[in-house]
């Protein structure tokens, strides 16, 4: 069974920056594809980004484009989101999901999710 447990959240100030972090457990994460979430409060839970475990590809929503990264190190099965020039928009619990089709069937996992302020 994989687990996820994120980290990195906290306080920022605006234009600042963070690095989440997702670290897995009880499988190798390089075989899913992973997208990180975020929620805000009082809003549904929205696609961040997502890299995909096929091609290597990523992908991000229009709103954090150019500004956030997700990145890879398959030697600490973790991934990295990198957010950059943060707006106090970005203020949400962020999780990130696993995701891979096992045996014709999805399989979805969830961390526990990290709390970013983006507030001056």
């Amino acid at each position: 069974q994989l687990q996820l447990v994120e980290s990195g959240g906290g306080l920022v100030q605006p234009g600042g920056s963070l690095r989440l972090s997702c670290v897995a457990s009880g499988s190798t994460l390089d075989i899913y594809t992973v997208g990180w979430f975020r929620q805000a409060p009082g809003k549904e839970r929205e696609l961040v980004g997502a890299s995909n475990s096929a091609d290597g590809s990523t992908n991000y929503a229009d709103s954090v484009k150019g500004r956030f990264t997700i990145s890879r190190d398959n030697g600490k099965n973790t991934v990295y989101l990198q957010m950059n020039s943060l707006k106090p928009e970005a203020t949400a619990v962020y999780y990130c999901n696993a995701f891979r089709i096992r045996f014709g069937l999805p399989r979805a996992y969830w961390g526990q999710g990290t709390q970013v302020i983006v507030s001056s």
